[in-house]
């Protein structure tokens, strides 16, 4: 099997236990895409085979988590700042599962907190004040010395919020899209096949045109 493996809190878990099915030779034959230098090297250090993207262009699957996931599976992805290459890996998976807990659940992409944003770092400020005009709030992403939050491609995040949830995420995709300067944006729209969700009362699956 080949591999996509996600970015962020709840593929960390994903990867430890993959990690310890190769360790214990319960899984063999598998190579993995990681989407962040961080996933990648938590792979390397329990001795997952990595490949790319060019040597194996179909992935079988891919396994990521998701900031929301909407009635219809679409997502928001990318606070954990590798949106861009999450979305590159991800689209070339034959299945997408994405692992949440039940909180993650919009009824409205938005609802629950910001669309990341890429953009390019020349004239970074300007797509930020273009964004402004797009959403009800938008800010250049920051760390914590005031320094701006710098992706693994070396481009900075923005990130837009907007009041009571993103009311045609198609549109927006497509604004985003056709935008000078916007590299990329946390918008997963009819990419999941397949959502896990973790619940108090225990895990159900929702995929794609039905729920199970």
């Amino acid at each position: 099997m080949v591999l996509g493996v996600g970015t962020g809190r709840t593929t960390r878990c994903f990867i430890d236990l993959l990690g310890q099915k190769v360790q214990n030779k319960e899984i063999k034959d598998i190579l993995a895409v990681p989407t962040s230098e961080t996933s990648a090297a938590r792979l390397r250090e329990l001795g997952v085979p990595l490949t790319n993207l060019v040597d194996h262009p179909e992935l079988d699957l891919a396994v990521d988590g998701a900031d929301e996931v909407d009635p219809h599976l679409n997502l928001i992805k990318g606070l954990g700042r590798a949106l861009m290459r999450e979305k590159v890996v991800e689209i070339h998976a034959r299945q997408f599962i994405v692992v949440v807990e039940e909180n993650k659940l919009v009824p409205r992409l938005g609802s629950l907190g910001p669309v990341p944003v890429e953009i390019l770092p020349f004239e970074a400020l300007a797509h930020v004040y273009w964004l402004k005009s797009q959403a009800q709030r938008a800010e250049l992403w920051l760390e914590d010395d005031g320094s701006p939050v710098v992706t693994d491609n070396g481009n900075y995040l923005a990130r837009c919020w907007f009041q009571d949830g993103i009311p045609d995420v198609y549109a927006l995709a497509q604004m985003l899209d056709r935008r000078p300067g916007i590299l990329e944006h946390g918008l997963f729209l009819d990419m999941a096949s397949r959502v896990i969700i973790a619940g108090p009362d225990g895990n159900r699956i929702l995929e794609r045109n039905r729920e199970s």
